[in-house]
């Protein structure tokens, strides 16, 4: 049983370490799965036991063309940048982060945003109704 029940979309706790050992991390989903995927990264830090060196994290998906391509998205130090916010970052699966340069330990952490196509057919609301926009103030000039 899903934990938002099948009609909602779902959000999980997303993280991965990269590490001199565990230099990339893929994030994929089953192709066969009838969801919209999006991974939100919310932060990149290096973790404990990092060194004051330069840890560059990478993000390897496709572009418009389905061409393979790595952006550098982090470069952290100890001394200076131990933590970056990313803001929910959104990228579409599959995707590879790669420790590019340093030793790490950096971790990277967001959520995984699931939602069903079939719950997508619920009604949308119009924006407003005519009806609706006459009953709304005129919009008034600033003061200076």
């Amino acid at each position: 049983m899903e934990p938002h029940g099948p009609a909602f979309p779902g959000s999980v706790l997303f993280g991965c370490e990269l590490t001199a050992s565990t230099k990339s991390y893929t994030f994929q989903v089953d192709e066969e799965d009838d969801s919209d995927h999006i991974l939100a990264l919310s932060v990149v830090c290096l973790t404990d036991g990092a060194k004051d060196e330069c840890n560059v994290v990478e993000v390897i998906g496709r572009n418009h063309e389905n061409q393979e391509i790595a952006v550098p998205v982090a470069n952290l130090k100890l001394s200076c940048q131990p933590l970056l916010s990313l803001d929910n970052f959104k990228l579409q699966p599959p995707v590879t982060f790669r420790l590019a340069a340093g030793s790490g330990p950096v971790h990277v952490a967001g959520w995984h945003r699931i939602m069903h196509r079939e719950d997508a057919s619920f009604e949308e609301d119009d924006d407003l109704s005519e009806e609706d926009e006459e009953d709304l103030p005129p919009i008034m000039p600033a003061k200076k």
